[in-house]
Parts: C-alpha cells; sequence; structure tokens
C-alpha cells in the first residue's frame, strides 16, 4: 500500500449595460481587468473540460485541464480576409484583435473590435443548480455575436471547429465519424473505433469512449469533417468547406487531425447585431462503474438518446440564454455583496470549475450521484476530504447536489464491505468507483469529522435531520470514535496530506470537536435531547481543554507539543457557520489577527513549516474575520496571485505564497469551497438553498456483489505457469503466433513486495515484464459469456492482449484483484472452444510492484 503524497510543482456581458448590472467587474491594483490564469470554455465534467490558457483566445491552442491539446478553432472572415478568433491554428492568419474578457458563473465572454467589426464570443455551460435536467447535459454553447462599428456594412463569414482529440487518451488511438442530422440540427459526430468503457481509470487520462458532438442549425450552416489543415485551407481561401467530408477512416486522431467544422455564411453585417450558435457536446453513454454496475449519466437516465439531447438543448437554448444571465446577474451582485468585488470574481472563476471536476450519473432508481474527480493529484473518486471543502457551494446553492455527493460514501461506509470504525476515505478511482476494503489512504479523524460536519449543514438547509436517518448508526459509530480519538488525533494524516503525518494536529482537533457538537446538533433535531445535550456539552469540554493546550502567545500552535508554531485553523469557520458555539469569539478574533502577521504577498501559508497556501482553506480563514477590511485582506492576495501568476492553469487550490510563478493542484472539485463565505449571510444562503425545490431522497441500495465463477485462473489460489522475460520483446509479442519459446517460464504471481494477500512466486523487480499465457476457452452458456471480465491485480501501469487485440488498458495500481471489463472488440474473441493468447505488459514506477490476470464470470445479483 502506498500513501499518495501530492507532489506540489509546479467578466464583460452582452451588453455595458449588462455589465453595470451585473456588478461592476474586478480591477487589478493597475486599475485593468481581471486577467483569469485560465479560462473555463467548454465544460460538464472531468472529461468535457476545455480551457483556454492564454491572455488571448487566438493566442494559443485550447486544451484539456491536463493541458493536452483539446483544439477548438474559430475564424471570421470579413470582406475576404480570414482572422483568427479562437485557437493559434493556422498561424499564418492574422489574430483578431481581443479587447476584454471576463469570467462569470455561467459563461465566459470574450471581446474583439478592429475599428470595423465588433465580435462578442461567448461560451456558455447552463449550470443551473435548481435545474438538474439542463445542469447535468453535457454540453456547452458557443455563440458569436457580430456588428458592425464604423457605419459601414461588412461581409462577413465565420468558420467553427471542433477536434476529435477530445475522444481520445492518447493521440495514436484511431477514430472515426459520421455526419447526421438531429431533427433542424445538422450534428457532426466523432469516437473512438475501440469503446473502452469507463477504462483507463486515473488522474492525468482524457476519456476515449463515447462520441463528441457538434451541431448546429441545418438552414443557418455549411457542415463537413475532415483534415484540420484542409479544411481551414478551404475557408481562408475561399471562405469555404469541402462538399463532401474525409472519407479516410478510421485513422488516429494525430493522423492529419480530424475535425468536425462548421460555417456560417452570415452576408453583409451592419451596426445590428447577428448572432450564430453552436452546441458542443459528449455522449460518454457511460459514466461510472459503481460496484460493479455501469451507471448511465443523469441526462440519461429516462433513455435519452444523444440526438434527443442535442434537440433540446437547441429548443431550451433562447431560454436559457435568458436564465443564465439572470443567474449570473444575481449570484454576482450577492457575492459582491457579502465579500466584495475581488471574492466575487475569484469565486465566479470557481463555479464552472467545481462542476466539471464532478460527475453526475444516475442510481438504478434514476437519483443522482455525484461523483469527485481528485484532479491533479492521484485520481481518487469520491474522496471525502475532497467532498468536504467542495460542498460549501451545494450547501449553499444546492442541497440536492450536496446530498447526492455524499450517498455513496454513507452507503459504502454503512455496508458490511467497510469493517473500520472511522468514515472511508474514498471510494476508488474515477471513474471505477468500488470501495477500498482494505482502508485506502486513511484519514479517520478527518473524514470521520467531515462527513458529520455536512451532515449538520445539510440539515440547516433541510430544517430537519431527516436525510441523516438512513445511514444513523453509522454516524454514530463515527462520533463514537471521535469521542476516542478527536480531541487529541494520533499520528495521522488529515487532507493536507502533502504535508505528512502529523501528531497532536491542533487544526484537526478543532474539526473533531466541532464534529462532535454537529452530532449533537443532529441529535437535537431528531429529537433527542439526551444525546444533544451530552454531545453539546463534550463538544464544549473539549474545547476547554484545546485552549489549555493550543494557545501559545495570542494563537494556536500547529500541534499541542510544538510551541512557537501556527497554522490555519479553517476548521473553526463551520463553529460560526451553524452556530455551534463552541469556541470562544476570541479564538478566530486572534487567529485573524495572527494570519495578517504572517501573510505573504500572495496569501497566507498554510502553516509555519511552509509557504504553500491552499486557497480554499485560506477562504474559510478568511471567512473567520469579523469585519470586511480583514476578510478583504486575506481574499486581496489570493486575487494578485491569480491574476499576474504564470502559471496558466485552471484556478490553483495550492500555490507558494511568494512565488508567482509557482503553481500545484488546480481544476479540482476543492474551490467549490470558496462558497464557504456565502454562508456567513444567513439571509442570503436561505434565498438560494431554499431555490432548491428538486425533492429527490429515494437512493437505491448500494449494489450487491456480484456472483463470481473463475474462468481462466489467476494465481491467486494456486500458481500458474507464464511465459515471461524482462527485456523488451519485438511489437508483436502479443500475437496468437509469436514464438515465445525463448522465454522463461515462471509462476504468478509476478513481483516484488506486493500487497498484503497477493502470493508472490515468481521474483520481478525491473521496470517492466512481459508475460504470455494460452487457453482454450470453456463451454460457457451465453449468459456467462456476456458477464465475462478480466480479474487483475497490477502494480503498476497494466495492458492485456487477447490473441493480439488490446483487451485492457489501465495505469496506476490496486493493492488487490479486482474486476475490469474486457474491451468490446477482445470480448468478441472469447467464444467457447477457441484458443486464446493472453499477453500482458506491466511497467513499475515506484514502491510495490506486482501483475497476475485471468478471467472470471461475474453475474449481478
Amino acid at each position: 500500500m502506498r500513501i499518495f503524497q501530492c507532489a506540489v510543482a509546479k467578466l464583460v456581458c452582452f451588453s455595458a449595460a449588462t455589465v453595470m448590472c451585473c456588478a461592476a467587474p474586478a480591477v487589478a491594483a493597475d486599475n485593468r481587468p481581471f486577467r483569469p490564469p485560465a479560462v473555463p470554455l467548454i465544460t460538464s465534467d472531468p472529461y468535457l473540460s476545455i480551457w483556454s490558457e492564454a491572455d488571448h483566445l487566438n493566442d494559443s491552442v485550447t486544451r484539456h485541464w491536463t493541458h493536452h491539446p483539446h483544439p477548438l478553432v474559430s475564424l471570421i472572415r470579413i470582406d475576404g480576409k480570414s482572422y483568427r478568433l479562437m485557437g493559434d491554428d493556422p498561424n499564418e492568419v492574422e489574430p483578431f484583435p481581443q479587447t476584454n474578457v471576463s469570467v462569470l458563473p455561467t459563461r465566459s465572454i470574450y471581446e474583439f473590435d478592429d475599428g470595423h467589426i465588433h465580435v462578442t464570443m461567448t461560451f456558455m455551460s447552463a449550470a443551473l443548480p435548481h435545474d438538474l435536467n439542463i445542469l447535468s447535459r453535457p454540453l456547452s454553447y458557443i455563440t458569436w455575436s457580430v456588428r458592425s462599428v464604423d457605419n459601414a456594412k461588412h461581409a462577413v463569414s465565420i468558420y467553427d471547429s471542433t477536434s476529435s482529440l477530445l475522444t481520445v487518451n492518447t493521440p495514436k488511438q484511431q477514430v472515426d465519424w459520421r455526419h447526421q442530422t438531429a431533427g433542424e440540427l445538422t450534428a457532426l459526430c466523432t469516437g473512438t473505433v475501440d469503446q473502452t468503457y469507463l477504462t483507463p481509470a486515473g488522474d492525468d487520462t482524457r476519456i476515449d469512449w463515447g462520441y463528441a458532438y457538434v451541431a448546429a442549425p441545418t438552414s443557418q450552416t455549411a457542415a463537413a469533417i475532415g483534415a484540420d489543415t484542409t479544411l481551414l485551407s478551404s475557408f481562408v481561401d475561399g471562405g469555404k468547406l469541402p462538399a463532401e467530408d474525409d472519407a479516410r477512416m478510421p485513422r488516429a486522431a494525430d493522423d492529419q487531425e480530424p475535425v468536425m467544422a462548421f460555417t456560417f455564411d452570415i452576408g453583409s453585417i451592419a451596426a445590428e447585431p447577428v448572432e450564430r450558435h453552436v452546441i458542443v457536446a459528449y455522449d460518454e453513454v457511460w459514466s461510472i462503474r459503481y460496484f460493479g454496475k455501469r451507471l448511465a449519466p443523469y441526462w440519461r437516465r429516462d433513455g435519452a438518446t444523444a440526438g434527443d439531447l442535442l434537440q433540446s438543448a437547441e429548443k431550451d437554448y433562447p431560454e436559457l440564454v435568458k436564465r443564465c444571465e439572470e443567474f449570473d446577474k444575481d449570484l454576482m451582485a450577492d457575492m459582491t455583496k457579502v465579500g466584495g468585488e475581488r471574492y466575487a470574481q475569484i469565486a465566479a472563476l470557481a463555479y464552472r470549475q467545481c462542476l466539471c471536476a464532478c460527475g453526475l450519473a444516475a442510481d438504478a432508481n434514476k437519483q443522482p450521484l455525484l461523483f469527485t474527480k481528485e484532479n491533479t493529484s492521484n485520481g481518487d473518486a469520491a474522496t471525502v476530504d475532497v467532498i468536504f471543502p467542495m460542498d460549501p457551494i451545494f450547501v449553499f446553492l444546492s442541497p440536492t447536489l450536496a446530498k447526492a455527493s455524499l450517498v455513496s460514501v454513507l452507503d459504502y461506509g454503512a455496508s458490511e464491505r467497510w469493517k473500520f470504525p472511522c468514515a472511508p476515505h474514498d471510494l476508488g478511482t474515477y471513474p471505477n468507483v468500488r470501495g477500498t476494503d482494505e482502508g485506502g489512504e486513511a484519514m479517520p479523524v478527518e473524514e470521520s469529522g467531515n462527513i458529520l460536519i455536512l451532515m449538520d449543514a445539510i440539515a440547516h438547509d433541510d430544517g430537519n435531520a431527516d436525510f441523516a436517518t438512513r445511514w444513523w448508526p453509522a454516524l454514530t459509530q463515527w462520533a463514537h470514535y471521535l469521542e476516542q480519538f478527536g480531541l487529541d488525533p494520533e499520528e495521522q494524516l488529515c487532507t493536507d496530506d502533502f504535508m505528512g503525518h502529523l501528531a497532536h494536529n491542533s487544526n484537526l482537533s478543532i474539526k473533531g470537536i466541532l464534529a462532535l457538537a454537529a452530532y449533537g446538533d443532529l441529535c437535537r433535531m431528531r429529537g433527542d435531547n439526551a444525546g444533544a445535550a451530552k454531545y453539546q456539552a463534550l463538544a464544549k469540554a473539549d474545547a476547554a481543554h484545546w485552549m489549555t493546550v493550543a494557545l501559545d502567545d495570542g494563537h494556536s500552535r500547529l500541534a499541542f507539543d510544538k510551541p512557537n508554531t501556527w497554522s490555519q485553523k479553517y476548521n473553526l469557520v463551520w463553529d460560526k457557520l451553524l452556530d455551534m458555539n463552541v469556541f470562544p469569539p476570541s479564538v478566530a478574533e486572534n487567529e485573524v489577527a495572527h494570519y495578517k502577521t504572517v501573510m505573504q504577498k500572495y496569501g497566507v501559508p498554510l502553516d509555519s513549516r511552509t509557504h504553500l497556501t491552499k486557497t480554499d482553506w485560506s477562504l474559510w480563514i478568511a471567512t473567520l474575520a469579523g469585519s470586511r477590511t480583514d476578510f478583504e485582506s486575506i481574499v486581496s492576495p489570493i486575487y494578485d496571485y491569480l491574476d499576474q501568476t504564470t502559471a496558466r492553469d485552471p484556478l490553483a487550490d495550492s500555490y507558494v505564497t511568494d512565488n508567482v510563478h509557482s503553481g500545484g493542484m488546480h481544476a479540482r472539485p476543492v474551490v467549490g469551497g470558496l462558497f464557504i463565505k456565502m454562508l456567513s449571510d444567513p439571509e442570503i444562503w436561505k434565498k438560494w438553498a431554499t431555490g432548491d425545490s428538486q425533492k429527490i431522497a429515494d437512493w437505491a441500495p448500494l449494489p450487491k456483489r456480484p456472483v463470481v465463477t473463475e474462468v481462466v485462473p489467476t494465481s491467486k489460489q494456486e500458481a500458474i505457469t507464464w511465459r515471461y522475460t524482462f527485456d523488451q520483446p519485438p511489437a508483436d509479442y502479443t500475437a496468437e503466433n509469436f514464438d515465445d519459446s525463448a522465454w522463461k517460464q515462471g509462476e504468478g504471481v509476478f513481483g516484488h513486495s506486493v500487497a498484503a494477500g497477493v502470493p508472490q512466486r515468481t521474483q520481478w523487480s525491473t521496470d517492466d515484464i512481459w508475460l504470455r499465457r494460452q487457453f482454450t476457452m470453456p463451454d460457457l452458456p451465453p449468459g456467462k459469456l456476456r458477464t465475462l471480465q478480466f480479474s487483475i491485480y497490477h502494480d503498476e501501469d497494466a495492458d492485456v492482449y487477447l490473441n493480439g487485440v488490446l483487451a485492457l488498458h489501465e495505469p496506476g495500481y490496486n493493492s488487490g484483484y479486482e474486476l475490469f471489463d474486457i474491451f468490446p472488440l477482445a470480448a468478441q474473441l472469447l467464444k467457447p472452444g477457441s484458443k486464446i493468447t493472453m499477453a500482458v505488459h506491466c511497467h513499475q514506477t515506484v514502491g510495490g510492484q506486482g501483475i497476475d490476470v485471468g478471467l472470471v464470470s461475474a453475474t449481478p445479483q
């Protein structure tokens, strides 16, 4: 088992009047508008997440949050001359002058003007928190609004293209495409030939299953699919697209990069604006593997197809424009009122980032389950100490989504699969939600406290504790755990795991204390007055003890046994927000006063050991402040960092407070925690939370374990002999007729320092191993054939082939045998009586290592 440690490395509206009603835009110290480090363009989930990482939209290629190119290109042709609006392709075409960019919660708006033509490009994701039917749609709109500004008429046409690179994890993967209609829309579609659903899991991965779509009204546009350079040249040279789609398919996504393109011949433009738009969408088909069961995206829960999605999106477009404008206007006004202009700008930048770092799936009862992905970390799914900093956005704006973020963790933690007295840490690696039966990356006090505090916050939303009822025995058990270990935590990890283990952590102790108070509050709402009194008294007694061991020269220590230290006490904010009144107000007052004395140019460090900070936690300590002046004194340096940093990442939640060039973890859902300030105004909190009138409660139970029957055995029970080599073999080593007679023979499991319970029999300690074995498929009934899966232990990156066909690609590692789907093309080879050669490559990077593979039939119960 390896404990992951994060490696820290590296707003204009449609008119001037609209800008004013959205609240005045924040400005930097030199009175220029805010410059986001990266601008959200197309945002839906961790796979459809495209950003501009440049000052100008036409400075550079647009990118997935992992920085891999996901090219969106737009040109404008004015009176026969072409200019670039979006992307740096083709480089020889002159960029059109960009005059402004602004980021609002649901829209990013670019303004361009050359003195003759004014262009407004708007990227809108209708992420409306009180309407999950709309919010869950995996799409964004790109709108062009064009008008003449020189009292002359101009001939204008627009080009837009979307790359097939959106559909691959690596550029060499094969894609194909099609040209179709969806009602009154022309819809272009592309995807990989090998539809490897829900794999690979991991952090630095992109989707390579499902299909990307771009659609526009047929009456307004011409469309073609073909090589990027061919389509661009055709438009630049003559303002047209080829009459026919490129027929050379399938081919690699980087082989004359296939793109889906539209042109709009607008004609003669005068002072009256003319608008055109496209819809960029992604149909994942399947969203999450949930304890062995595939879950569809929430928008597909009633059987909707991609065609239905696109037609509904087009029909609703005019109304959604109005709704998004109104939402942005109201939310920006309230955020400015509560936290000031700079705070409002930072939170606006966080809004879509938080949402598109999560996947929204439907369970067996068609209820929403929200799964976080731990981006720029280790790709964990449903990580409790990621949910905790994220959920203030949903406690404020969408209690439904706050609940949906916790249901899977609560169900798992209350099940027989979880055998520990504390709450779980995570549920697997996105999008493979499987649980971590061995305990995972344990943070016992951290995660138990996180869940109890969030459950109390949700109860404040609802005015009752009914949501907690289903899991009350588990919540009670976690409260009992905190009674024993919460006040003085032993040497264990907290959410700031990149700082390592720390005994007697005073901030973690605050979490344990307040979690007991939260549990007592839940008891009160459930009518258990004795329990409420017990836990309120216990929390207050623990807080009194905390002050005797933690306070040091007017502020509190990093750890009880470490004098002359300090740390951010961000957990303390819940005492204020949930009206617990456990700690005296002087504790928060003294903390804020001390933070002002240790602040660096770009913010308050996390603690006295480092100059690293966390953006989310910094907003939490700012919310402790009793005055607007003190709040803004902590927030403004964060604004300055985002405005000035050379690290062109989506909003970073970690950076170094005296290094404007530093970057760190970014594109993560934890920035939802920036909305915690909005919970400090009870009236505004109630206004937005009660706007969520969605009645969702009947979540399906956790799927039962499948009935697993071994078909082609692993070496878990009895040794299986393989051919193997540590030397790089020829490229055709996966082929059925490859001669492996010169390879060594050995018994599985192959490895070094393998996980507990895995029987290592052959030593493997090099970087790579290649394996081959042959078997004859047993005579299985059709029902068993349809449920075939790999059973694999891999540490680390593993590729499995069947008769030369890639059957599984799984990066990272697991700590025991797990089940994985077989890629469809390879699964077709597994017929009764067929001769199969299984070839495996496993690559090792750090820590323990091991590999073993077999086949099972996994029949759902």
